[in-house]
């Protein structure tokens, strides 16, 4: 490549995921933070029903209205194309029909930002390894178990790290016997308890149940997201959050707290409502010991389950008994104007724009890694 010849970063968003409109927020806050002196920014959006577009005549994949994240959507008048499952000098072809037909801008990396199932999960991860192409993030096995709370949590634990005490519960057990799976969840936690789906993020399907008479309903509500749910006991705590970026040798950023001003940190405290939580970067009133834990455990759960580039770690601290258990982990985290991944690194000393680009350089180093590798053990 030209040493003067910029990088083309094709921004992957949208997808069929429950967190489509998050994504595409997301996607505009990084095409209007890249560098455009080192990147060309190429916005590829996935619909809902999972085409995968260009943009069209507008020259804009984006469409918004208002404030309200569940109002965004992809422009009508982008065209079809699709990724080719090998490596290929231009790894999209046109699907449409019109005058831009085969029209195709060369990728150099993804910047994937598809919050949630069928991009956050491992499967879109394996289509670019298919394809052979760089892209941010982690791969196909990190993904696929960060997306997955259960087998995320049981791996936390092997590593030594505290999490919150959890039952996890299949659609065919509660289609069964919902009035047991029901009951196993009040016998081992009691009120007030939390339900949420295994494999989702941005809060939501997420509820808090505080008698008998809500659960019916709220579990119906979870498993229309997910066939498992994991069912969380309830602890008085504080919500933080650290930021991991690297591959080899992550590092953590400064901690960050959040403060709900719902009664949770629902979707709509996150998104819609925009006065539904303050932040603190970094968070105010932890002990130094307190700070270490946090950034350690962060790094460990981020190595545990073999992430790489980037990811945000939540954690809750008791506030009685000050113990640190891991929330979860997201490995496609939010990159919109509020949210805390980008905000925790800006504190740490790396700014947004700055932010991207190390990124993009740790998926090319990746690429480059892999790709160095013996894919045959006869020699032709």
């Amino acid at each position: 490549m030209n040493a003067h010849q910029r990088i083309k970063v094709g921004i992957l968003f949208g997808g069929r995921s429950a967190e489509h409109e998050v994504s595409i927020v997301s996607a505009q806050s990084i095409a209007k933070a890249l560098d455009p002196e080192k990147y060309e920014a190429i916005l590829i959006g996935i619909n809902k029903q999972g085409q995968w577009l260009l943009p069209g005549e507008s020259s804009s994949l984006l469409k918004l209205a208002g404030n309200d994240v569940r109002q965004v959507k992809i422009a009508d008048d982008a065209r079809a194309v699709t990724l080719l499952p090998y490596q290929a000098s231009d790894c999209m072809i046109d699907v449409s029909s019109g005058p831009n037909k085969n029209s195709n801008p060369k990728i150099d990396v993804i910047f994937p930002v598809l919050h949630g199932t069928y991009g956050e999960d491992g499967t879109m991860q394996g289509l670019l390894e298919l394809a052979n192409i760089p892209y941010v993030g982690s791969g196909v096995l990190g993904s696929a178990i960060g997306m997955d709370k259960e087998i995320a949590k049981v791996l936390f634990a092997a590593a030594g790290i505290p999490v919150v005490p959890f039952l996890s519960l299949r659609k065919h057990q509660f289609e069964k016997s919902p009035e047991e799976s029901i009951a196993a969840a009040i016998r081992q936690f009691g009120f007030p308890f939390f339900i949420k789906p295994a494999n989702m993020g941005s809060s939501v399907g997420v509820h808090k149940i505080k008698s008998e008479a809500e659960c019916l309903g709220k579990f119906k509500n979870a498993f229309l997201y997910d066939t498992k749910i994991l069912v969380e006991k309830a602890i008085d705590a504080r919500e933080l959050e650290c930021s991991v970026l690297g591959n080899d040798q992550p590092e953590a950023s400064v901690v960050g707290e959040l403060s709900a001003t719902h009664e949770f940190y629902s979707y709509e405290a996150k998104y819609v409502d925009p006065s539904g939580a303050h932040y603190s970067i970094p968070a105010k009133d932890l002990s130094p010991q307190q700070t270490q834990k946090v950034r350690e455990f962060a790094v460990r759960a981020f190595t545990a389950i073999e992430c790489r580039g980037m990811a945000r770690v939540d954690f809750f601290l008791d506030r009685k008994s000050g113990e640190i258990y891991l929330n979860e982990i997201n490995t496609i985290p939010g990159f919109t104007q509020i949210s805390m991944y980008p905000k925790m690194w800006e504190a740490s000393g790396v700014p947004y724009k700055e932010l991207l680009s190390r990124l993009i350089q740790l998926a090319v180093e990746r690429h480059a890694e892999k790709s160095g590798l013996k894919t045959s053990y006869i020699e032709s």
